[in-house]
């Protein structure tokens, strides 16, 4: 048997996300000529997409949503800035169950967890669902849900936790593990006294139970988190497996990431049950030079529309100031420090602008495939981003992931077949 040192590197974690929408992070390249996500209303589109990344063997796929326009730059409400490039509006709900995917609840979608619960898609998939379980942050999805405005930051967290609280109940503690036996001969499908009350009392949410739907084959699923705040930390060293951490710098990434172990030490899991993920765009290609070439190309043909990180300040300020009520109070904290790369720049609209435009608040990782970022940052792998669909994740699959392959850092082929095997595994072997 091998010796501990001399074990394989773990492999890395290669998760995507979308939006089902023409404008995800790069509004306005819906016209470049690689990219096809003004498709997004057709089912070819995500079949194309979904057979390219299982082909590629990633992860997942994180078909993320919001419940309404932004609203933000030009005036709080307004919808008319975000149509042109179609920044993130018009918006479906959409998923894929062809890839090991990762479906996004939004808890404000499903006000009552039971509603939450009732899903099939873990049947239907084989188990390859996962659950994103993240709070809103818009003003304007508040009021389209019916509420006066949006709950404060750390009440969410509270009510989000006892959303979980039931929905655990209910997919743990409602059916036995042989309550479902199919009995022909006894005219049996179920087993009485194996489906049973939950009789969750809790201070946000209250459900007798039980669960309507039989066992899937994850149970529960996957779950995903992705706050970095005091309180989303808390709340997500609870409940992830997985996280998505903010940074633009792989010191900004080893901060998080060293937090989030402290913190789920204090929680009392164990640190390396949770894999930690950073967003990150890789426009790669063969040679450094023909990808630069390339970069400076797209980066002409986009006009990035909606300010989305940023709520109730002045946007026109020529020196833009981090104050106020930050929508996303961590990466509001992370961009305060630093101008990447370029110390003591004023933070500008064109600043800001330039940033956002190629693949949102996230580090760009630029080059032939040789760039790598994993060992200084500590973190377990990629939700990586895009500029345009499918064109950067067939630029990924074939001149990034051989490379990869050849280090020892990728798999060949996937682990298992559900979604929670698979990002679990840790890879090493002998």
């Amino acid at each position: 048997m091998a010796r501990a040192d001399e074990r394989k590197p773990k492999d890395w974690i290669l998760n995507t996300f979308t939006m089902s929408t023409t404008g995800h992070l790069a509004p306005g390249l819906w016209r470049h000529p690689r990219n096809q996500s003004a498709q997004y209303t057709d089912i070819e589109y995500w079949t194309n997409l979904v057979k390219i990344l299982e082909d590629g063997k990633f992860h997942g796929l994180c078909i993320v949503d919001v419940l309404s326009h932004y609203g933000v730059y030009k005036g709080a409400g307004n919808i008319d800035p975000s149509l042109p490039s179609a920044a993130q509006f018009p918006i479906t709900d959409h998923f894929s169950d062809e890839a090991p995917a990762v479906w996004n609840y939004c808890l404000d979608h499903i006000r009552e967890p039971i509603l939450a619960c009732k899903s099939t898609l873990d049947h239907l998939t084989k188990g390859r669902v996962a659950w994103n379980a993240v709070t809103s942050h818009l003003e304007t999805a508040a009021k389209n849900l019916g509420l006066p405005t949006q709950i404060a930051h750390d009440e969410r967290y509270e009510i989000a936790d006892d959303f979980l609280t039931v929905t655990y109940k209910l997919w743990e503690s409602s059916w036995r593990d042989d309550a479902v036996v199919k009995h022909t001969k006894t005219k049996q499908y179920t087993v009485p006294g194996s489906v049973r009350h939950i009789d969750h009392k809790g201070k946000h949410f209250s459900t007798a139970g039980p669960l309507t739907t039989e066992l899937s084959i994850q149970r529960t699923p996957f779950i995903f988190q992705a706050g970095a705040s005091t309180a989303g930390k808390a709340f997500a060293t609870k409940h992830a497996e997985c996280m998505f951490v903010p940074g633009i710098e792989t010191h900004k990434f080893k901060k998080s990431v060293d937090e989030i172990r402290h913190q789920a030490v204090k929680q009392g899991r164990n640190p390396d049950h949770i894999k930690i993920i950073g967003g990150i765009l890789i426009p790669v290609d063969e040679t450094d030079k023909k990808r630069v070439q390339n970069m400076r190309t797209t980066s002409i043909t986009l006009t990035l529309k909606v300010p989305w990180l940023f709520s109730g300040l002045d946007w026109y300020d020529e020196d833009f100031k981090f104050t106020g009520p930050g929508v996303i109070q961590s990466m509001i904290t992370l961009w305060s420090a630093t101008v990447p790369g370029t110390d003591g720049v004023k933070w500008t609209k064109k600043r800001i602008a330039q940033e956002l435009a190629l693949g949102g608040p996230h580090p760009r990782a630029i080059g032939s495939p040789q760039t790598r970022w994993i060992d200084e940052s500590t973190i377990d792998g990629f939700n990586i981003s895009y500029a345009v669909n499918p064109g950067h994740f067939e630029d990924i699959s074939k001149w990034l992931l051989p490379e990869l392959r050849a280090c020892g850092v990728f798999w060949d082929d996937y682990a298992a077949t559900t979604i929670r095997e698979n990002f679990l595994d840790d890879g090493l072997g002998p």
